[in-house]
Parts: C-alpha cells; sequence; structure tokens
C-alpha cells in the first residue's frame, strides 16, 4: 500500500528529469554483488528507486490465492522491533513513500524519498522485507478490508468478468487464480503462510533494482545492501508450467442484474521475445490500443454508438500471452456490440492494417514513449520492466529503430497471427439473446 508524504514532495517529485534521450542508464554493483540500474538526477534532492521479486500470485497455494497480495498489504504494518505504528510514524515524520503490488509473476516495491532521510527509508524497507512482523490484530484488520472489498467485487460487472475470463484462460494453472484472492481463499490465509510466502519469494537471485535520483554509485550500493543486503541468496520458487490460453471460441454468461453488459474477449497472444512482437505490439494499437483513434473505437464508439469506451491490449507473461480486451454496452445491444467486435478483428487478421494505419500508428508510439518517462519514480518503473524483460540497457535507444523497421508485410502477418483464431468472451450482466456456450 502507498502511503502520502508531504506536498512538497510530491511537488518535488512532480518535475520532469532530464529528456529520455539524454538520459544516461549506469550498470552498477553494490558492495554485497546486487546488480542495478542507476541513473543520476540532480536537478532535485530526491532518490526514487523501483524493484521487483520474481514470483507474483503464481507463488500462491492453489488453496489459499491471494496471499502474494496479503503480504503486500501487511509490509507497512510493522516489522523487526517496530509495530505498525511506530513504524508508520517513521516513515511520516521523514516523509518517506514506500509501495508494493503484485502481479502474476512479479513481486513489486517502490521507495520514494528525500535525499537527507535516504539512509532512513532504505533501512525501514530492508526491515520490512527482511524480518516483518505480521502481527495477529494486523493481520485480521487488514483481511477484513480485503474481504470487504472481495464482497464489494461480487456484485462489480467489471471484476466479474475479467476474473471469470482468467479462470477459464488458464484453469488448473496458477495464472487462472484470482489474484486478490476469494472470500473463501483470503479467509484462510495465516501467518505461516504470510512468512513462508516472504521467505521462498524475497531474494537477491529473483531480484531487479533501479535507483534515480540525487545520487552517485557509491552511495546507491549501499543503500541497495541496507534495502535487500540481509535476504537469503536464492529464492525457492515453485516451478510454473507454460501455458496458452484454453476455452477459445467459448462464450461464458455470468448472470448480474445491472443496466450494462461487460465484455471482456481475448485469445492467444505473442510472446515479448518473438520475432513478430513489435509488429503485434503496432498492430494491435491499431485494432484496439490506440484510444479515440482505434478501428475498435470507431466502428463500436462512433460509428454506432454502442459503448464509451472499448480497447485491447497485449499480456505478456513469463508463461503465456495473451490479448484481451473489454467493453460495456446496454444488455440489449450486447450481441450487436459483440457482432462488431468480432468483424473488425477478423478483417484486421484477414487483411492486416493500411500504409496509412501503419504509418500513423508507428508515428504515434515513437512520439508518446518519452512521455512515460517524466519523474523520477516513472523513470525507475519503466527502467525496472525493462529489465525485466530483458531488453538490453540500451532499449530506449533501440526502440525508435525497431519500429520503424516494421513493415507492412510484418504487420499483416502479426495481425493473422495474434487475431486469426477464436476468441474466449466471458459477459456480466443479463444480456438479451445471447446464452453460455456458443461459439465466437
Amino acid at each position: 500500500m502507498i502511503r502520502p508524504i508531504a506536498a512538497f514532495v510530491a511537488g518535488l517529485a512532480a518535475f520532469i528529469v532530464a529528456p529520455v534521450s539524454a538520459m544516461t542508464i549506469e550498470p552498477i554493483v553494490s558492495p554485497s554483488g546486487i546488480k542495478a540500474w542507476l541513473v543520476r538526477e540532480h536537478a532535485v534532492p530526491l532518490i526514487a528507486m523501483s524493484f521487483s521479486f520474481e514470483g507474483g500470485s503464481a507463488q500462491d497455494e492453489p488453496d489459499k490465492s491471494g496471499t502474494a497480495g496479503f503480504v503486500a498489504d501487511m509490509l507497512d504494518e510493522g516489522a523487526g522491533d517496530l509495530d505498525g505504528a511506530t513504524f508508520r510514524e517513521r516513515l511520516e515524520r521523514h516523509a518517506i513513500e514506500l509501495g508494493f503490488g503484485v502481479t502474476r509473476d512479479y513481486f513489486y516495491g517502490s521507495l520514494r524519498t528525500l535525499r537527507e532521510h535516504g539512509e532512513e527509508a532504505f533501512e525501514l524497507l530492508g526491515l520490512t522485507l527482511s524480518r516483518p512482523r505480521f502481527d495477529p490484530d494486523a493481520i485480521e484488520r487488514v483481511r477484513g478490508q480485503e474481504l470487504s472489498e472481495l464482497r464489494r467485487e461480487l456484485s462489480n460487472p467489471n471484476s466479474l468478468a475479467g476474473r471469470n475470463w482468467w479462470r477459464a484462460a488458464f484453469p488448473n494453472h496458477p495464472y487462472g487464480h484470482d489474484t486478490r484472492g476469494t472470500l473463501e481463499s483470503v479467509g484462510r490465509i495465516n501467518k505461516d503462510d504470510l512468512r513462508t510466502y516472504g521467505r521462498r519469494v524475497f531474494a537477491r537471485n529473483g531480484l531487479v533494482v533501479t535507483v534515480v535520483g540525487d545520487v552517485d554509485p557509491e552511495v546507491a550500493g549501499r543503500l541497495i545492501d541496507r534495502a535487500f543486503g540481509m535476504l537469503p541468496a536464492q529464492n525457492a520458487l515453485k516451478p510454473v508450467a507454460d501455458a496458452t490460453p484454453s476455452a477459445l471460441g467459448r462464450r461464458i454468461v455470468i448472470e448480474l442484474d445491472v443496466p450494462q453488459a461487460v465484455v471482456t474477449f481475448g485469445g492467444t497472444g505473442i510472446a515479448r521475445h518473438d520475432p513478430d512482437f513489435m509488429a503485434a505490439y503496432v498492430v494491435n494499437h491499431i485494432l484496439g490500443g490506440g484510444g479515440f483513434t482505434s478501428r475498435l473505437y470507431r466502428e463500436v464508439r462512433e460509428k454506432r454508438g454502442l459503448v464509451y469506451g472499448i480497447s485491447d491490449n497485449l499480456v505478456w507473461l513469463r508463461h503465456a500471452a495473451v490479448v484481451i480486451g473489454s467493453t460495456a454496452t446496454r444488455a440489449d445491444r450486447t450481441a450487436d456490440t459483440l457482432g462488431v467486435i468480432g468483424r473488425e478483428i477478423k478483417r484486421m487478421a484477414e487483411y492486416g492494417p493500411t500504409e496509412e494505419e501503419l504509418t500513423a500508428a508507428k508515428s504515434y508510439l515513437k512520439g508518446t514513449y518519452a512521455l512515460s518517462f517524466d519523474t523520477s519514480s516513472s523513470i525507475a518503473s519503466q527502467l525496472t520492466q525493462i529489465q525485466i524483460d530483458k531488453l538490453g540497457i540500451d532499449y530506449i535507444q533501440r526502440r525508435r529503430a525497431l519500429i520503424d523497421a516494421v513493415t507492412i508485410a510484418d504487420a499483416k502477418r502479426a495481425a493473422k497471427r495474434l487475431y486469426g483464431g477464436e476468441l474466449l468472451v466471458t459477459i456480466a450482466g443479463k444480456p438479451t439473446g445471447l446464452a453460455a456456450g456458443g461459439r465466437e
């Protein structure tokens, strides 16, 4: 959970740092041997760090899904000799911001602090990673908060459509488990489960670190060791099998008495290191990833007024790749909406994009990339993801050329691969005239 910091710190963090083209990324190694990337930025006296551990919710036990997220919510609830109130008071007194989050494959964290409080900030982070308290009263309070949120999601069509899509696409696989858990699974998680997860996942060999700010390599290395130096050298992760989406061609309806029907649709994607990935990335932008300029938005929203918004995205995981989209429409227009979506996807698979669409998409994707690097925290986050994806320290400089290299032939080939198969569709609501089980 992210704690608010003083307003003046937030203001400083909002300053735009050096342009992406002028940014220098330095590979560094801490005294204990932890590798990291460093970007020196002396414009403001801040230090930001982003980091991740291999693991994520895929490491949850099948009957205790939500464990990873529970750990993330507990890490500011006390550590070592500091109870939760004392731990948070020290964070707030020094305007230190810690945040933790979970995806299916990774446990993420972030830190932001004024340079003068760097030692304190990294020490507190190290303490909570290596010696979290998991006090019983805090566990029950956080559990209550999580269960309350899960109960609300039982009547949330967006949540129901998305959760059921992943369950159907990856049955009997960790990717099909609910990342946030269920009412039953969260109720079963105990202190030993939280400790066991931390011991298995928080280790130096699965760690990726990026530091950005007013700090030199020597100091950055020392701070990194304060945060991570006490962790074990090796993690103890359970193996996760490679997988492809199942139930393609199925339509699943989750009955819910709401005025709109929420639709999640998707199929097999293209892996991040597949030679066709960049072409698929551009094509997906043209079909549904480009917001107001995408084909799906134009055909479904602008021409027919069936929805307010619609999008689809590539999702690449360590052991699977999917393309997944979503929208919401009136219950009595669900069939019409799905019909238009299906026709546009089929048309893209058969004919690919036009030259004009390809040129416009490439220009947009190149021109907007710098907006992802507007603050020290966003730089740290982006560079951590680049490390996770193993794209290389020079990826930012190479990215424009990779996009420019996509030809119309590449785009058509990728479109056929990406959209030529069947879709799994989940619908939460009361869609008129649509029953479960239909072929899409």
